[in-house]
């Protein structure tokens, strides 16, 4: 049985040691402990995009547990303030993979050597490596042990309406942030704020779901969420690849044509898929907001 459904059939039962959604939290926080033990033997592109993503989610908890303890101001920042330089990091060495995946789709696709930009790369990928490395040894698991010690502490006793209470208004406000700074016409920053916004969004409407609690939306809108983030990835690693490429080029005496053809595809690119996801997420956004 899966972790989701083992917490969907056994939130509402009582007398339970530990709140099933603190049991959530404590295997988040384990399988990224293990992968942060890992990553301080060697850092691997893979398994720190992997981290990432635990850390992405515990971060989420912590500011879900503020919001409960409303009384206790900035909760949940001085709960993962211990992990946040490190998630920054991990995040570069994600944003560069995903531009390492459009060089070789282009030297694939165009059956053209891009060495120049590939030293580039691997360069920035040496640098941000040791950067995550040095953090991870030079770091104390006693970090990990407090946060989870705090984070069980904060997660005691917590009832389902406090939980759903609690969800929505974090959800409502995550809403009403992108209802003030997404309009048209969408700038690079409003799509990232987008992106990060509806993937806040859809894990908070699947821990209600898997918890066996009501959602907010209907399957459809929630299918919508779902649609319009997915849609977000290639404009993301179209603007990752763009700027990276930008910022190669512009420390280069002299530059091969097939650099300036690329960019100026990356360009035409990167205003059609802007186009397109600009109408599907005012129009989501309008609906979600009312």
């Amino acid at each position: 049985m899966g972790l989701w459904s083992y917490l969907g059939q056994n939130f509402l039962r009582t007398n339970r040691m530990k709140s099933p959604v603190f049991q959530l939290f404590s295997h988040q926080h384990q399988q990224a402990k293990a992968l942060f033990l890992e990553l301080g033997k060697e850092i691997k592109s893979s398994k720190a995009i992997a981290l990432l993503e635990q850390l992405e989610f515990l971060e989420l908890y912590s500011e879900l547990l503020e919001k409960i303890h409303f009384e206790q101001k900035h909760l949940g920042y001085s709960l993962f303030f211990p992990l946040k330089t490190l998630k920054k990091s991990l995040k570069k060495i994600h944003h560069l993979k995903l531009v390492e995946r459009g060089l070789k789709q282009r030297e694939k696709t165009h059956v053209l050597p891009f060495e120049s930009f590939k030293t580039y790369l691997n360069e920035q990928k040496r640098g941000m490596q040791k950067e995550a490395f040095d953090l991870m040894v030079g770091s104390s698991l006693k970090m990990w042990e407090e946060y989870l010690e705090k984070a069980h502490e904060a997660s005691k006793g917590i009832k389902p309406l406090v939980l759903t209470t609690s969800i929505h208004q974090l959800v409502q406000e995550e809403l009403s942030f992108l209802g003030r700074e997404v309009s048209a016409p969408i700038s690079t920053q409003g799509y990232r704020d987008l992106f990060e916004g509806l993937r806040k969004v859809i894990i908070l409407e699947n821990l209600l779901i898997h918890l066996g609690l009501n959602p907010i939306y209907l399957p459809q809108v929630h299918e919508e969420l779902e649609q319009l983030k997915n849609g977000l990835k290639p404009w993301y690693a179209n603007h990752l690849n763009l700027q990276s490429l930008t910022h190669f080029i512009g420390q280069q005496e002299g530059v091969s044509k097939k650099y300036l053809d690329w960019v100026k595809e990356l360009k035409e690119e990167k205003k059609a898929l802007s186009s397109t996801l600009e109408k599907q997420a005012l129009s989501l956004l309008r609906k979600v907001g009312g």
